[in-house]
């Protein structure tokens, strides 16, 4: 082979060298340009499962949005860890429900620092007011049972996130108006299937005391619960068997347990009573773990209500949506 020859084959090699080492390099860095660009996003912390899942239907993917409680945690008692507070302390936006709802997060969000613009979703409702002893009258924070409520709620988290960031209001009041044409199915749906429970029967009996804007709403009444409206609470044996004996007077067929509560106790109850305790469980503080029957807010309320009405002696309908314009 020649010199000339070889050292063209030389330059060859050395241009593919070049070539694939670009390529490589352009692969490396893409990663890292894809984080930047997802750095850009606003950082936008949720509290309660509810407002999570409302606000990825709005923002989809136009924010990075941190649920602190998981499906299934209780806010009642959920004790904060450390990543809490970081996720806290570098949030743009804090949607937390309010009303006392999560006692031990408000506590850290407002003694942190940071630049959040704090909201209380859930204090754009007007609240029913409960009877709890040694405080009182108190605002009962479970404002999501009602779906005409959540309508209000998501009209203001649609306004907070184009505040937040208003280059997306168009996608974020188009996604709302869509959300909210599907609320409203949902509305008048619970109302038809709590219509089909026989009058006498529309009595509700629980393990804590979160059904009450659902009650209102759709012409139940809550008659009873083991424990009042936060799970701090203790029930003695002697509630039990008050309740209990209540059950029997009523003649309420059917009594149930919830997702975020050890459903011990309200066997017990049941077993006294000798009624029977509903196989489904009601969500109540939280939307279910993914792939449940209730891992969206609106899954959530449809299994409520299916439970409900089937117990109850009721006559239940498939929810089926409108398709979305």
């Amino acid at each position: 082979m020649s010199v000339w020859a070889y050292q063209s084959r030389l330059n060859r090699w050395a241009t593919v060298a070049i070539l694939l080492a670009g390529v490589w390099l352009s692969g490396c860095q893409s990663p890292q340009n894809s984080q930047t660009d997802n750095d850009d996003k606003p950082n936008v912390v949720s509290t309660s499962t509810m407002i999570a899942d409302w606000t990825e239907q709005i923002a989809e993917d136009t924010v990075d949005l941190t649920g602190i409680l998981n499906p299934g945690d209780d806010p009642h008692i959920y004790e904060p860890v450390p990543a809490d507070s970081r996720a806290l302390e570098t949030a743009d936006l804090i949607l937390y429900n309010g009303y006392n709802l999560e006692p031990n997060l408000i506590r850290m969000m407002n003694s942190i620092g940071g630049k959040a613009r704090k909201v209380a979703v859930g204090e754009v409702v007007t609240p029913l007011e409960l009877e709890k002893e040694q405080q009182g009258k108190v605002p009962d924070p479970h404002v999501w049972g009602s779906v005409q409520n959540t309508i209000q709620m998501v009209e203001r988290l649609r306004d907070e996130l184009i505040q937040l960031a208003p280059e997306h209001r168009e996608r974020f009041t188009k996604n709302a108006e869509q959300y909210i044409q599907e609320l409203r199915q949902l509305d008048r749906w619970i109302t038809e299937q709590i219509q089909t429970i026989p009058a006498s029967q529309r009595r509700l009996i629980t393990t804590h005391d979160a059904f009450q804007y659902y009650a209102k709403t759709y012409g139940l009444e809550v008659v009873g619960t083991l424990i009042g409206i936060s799970t701090e609470e203790q029930p003695s044996a002697q509630t039990v068997s008050q309740l209990a004996e209540s059950i029997k007077k009523l003649g309420v067929p059917t009594i149930f347990a919830e997702t975020t509560i050890n459903p011990r106790l309200i066997s017990t109850v049941a077993e006294e009573a000798k009624v029977k305790l509903a196989e489904t469980q009601l969500y109540s503080d939280s939307i279910g773990a993914p792939g449940s029957a209730g891992d969206t807010y609106i899954k959530m309320m449809v299994s409520n209500t299916k439970a409900i009405v089937e117990n109850l002696g009721g006559k239940y309908t498939e929810f089926q949506p409108e398709q979305k314009s």
